[in-house]
């Protein structure tokens, strides 16, 4: 099992040192990849709009969601309670998911807009593609870390 400093601790950290602690600072990363995704999707041309829907709906909704945590945090809204350390590792869990079925599916729509699509457009959607799963990968770390926090908590 991982010590607890490995993963920043068994509580919250409030104030800028958000910004110093390990998986509080994937925050920062998943602002910048999510918002990536979100402007590379409301940018492309729409082949299969069920899928882009559900992919810019995940987006919006984490860049939203993760930039109200970010702003609690700092501020120091949770004051040291536990509750906010389930509530941390359950929406990473949850954002974990909703971001890997979101960059499957924008993959799918990418690959059947192939053939009769822009240069232009294709290229945008295979970057939508690589952020969404660099996302992914950013809220599986730190929802693996957050579960860590929360058993230990």
């Amino acid at each position: 099992m991982a010590p607890a400093a490995a993963s920043g601790g068994s509580s919250l950290p409030s104030g800028f040192s958000v910004f110093a602690t390990f998986p509080d600072l994937l925050c920062v990363l998943e602002f910048i990849f999510g918002g990536l995704v979100w402007i590379l999707i409301a940018s492309s041309l729409v082949p299969i709009p069920l899928v882009q829907g559900w992919v810019m709906f995940v987006s919006v909704f984490c860049f939203v969601a993760t930039t109200s945590l970010l702003v609690l945090y700092i501020i120091g809204a949770h004051g040291g309670e536990t509750s906010w350390v389930t509530l941390d590792a359950a929406y990473h869990c949850v954002a974990a998911m909703f971001y890997l079925s979101a960059s499957v599916l924008e993959a799918l729509a990418t690959i059947s807009m192939q053939d009769g699509f822009t240069f232009k457009h294709y290229h945008e959607n295979i970057s939508a593609v690589v952020f969404s799963y660099v996302a992914t990968l950013l809220y599986v770390v730190h929802a693996v870390f957050s579960l860590i926090r929360w058993k230990s908590s």
